[in-house]
């Protein structure tokens, strides 16, 4: 079984504070989702999203670099099973975006570099994996950029 942590951008007038609407944005076509992607209005993590989130938050006091990835008002899913929807406003998409537009990716790598490289094959791997997370960094930089240009919130959920 995959999982994928799943960011959305949407406008703060269409944004329902309801399960079921939550839970239908997240019910689109691969093709459809992939035209969102190119354009910074969504985003797609894979089973690695725990671990971009510990990127963010290795050493810092702030609760900020938590909303990056993980963090958000959450929403239960019709079904309790499920994890919850998380939900960013868009004032915190801004907060989010200055953060990371503003952030050095090596200095957010040297505090988090040995658990991850721990978890990621080891140093022999350093260089494969540093470029990953340097990758998906630039992608959720340009997603979160794009959503605080439109003034958007932003919807996440973990889907299996």
């Amino acid at each position: 079984m995959s999982l994928y942590f799943h960011l959305r951008a949407i406008p703060p007038s269409a944004l329902r504070n309801s399960a079921n609407w939550l839970q239908r944005l997240f019910e689109d076509d691969w093709n459809t989702v992939r035209l969102r992607i190119d354009r910074h209005r969504e985003e797609m993590l894979d089973k690695r999203y725990v671990d971009q989130h510990a990127l963010y938050t290795a050493h810092s006091q702030d609760k900020l670099p938590a909303h990056v990835v993980l963090g958000g008002l959450p929403v239960s899913h019709p079904q309790p099973e499920q994890p919850p929807f998380l939900i960013l406003t868009s004032a915190q998409v801004n907060r989010v975006a200055d953060y990371l537009t503003s952030a050095d990716f090596e200095a957010l790598w040297r505090p988090a570099r040995d658990g991850l490289l721990s978890t990621h094959g080891g140093p022999a791997l350093e260089p494969e994996v540093h470029a990953l997370f340097a990758s998906t960094h630039r992608d959720l930089t340009a997603f979160y950029t794009r959503t605080a240009e439109y003034g958007d919130a932003v919807v996440k959920w973990l889907l299996r």
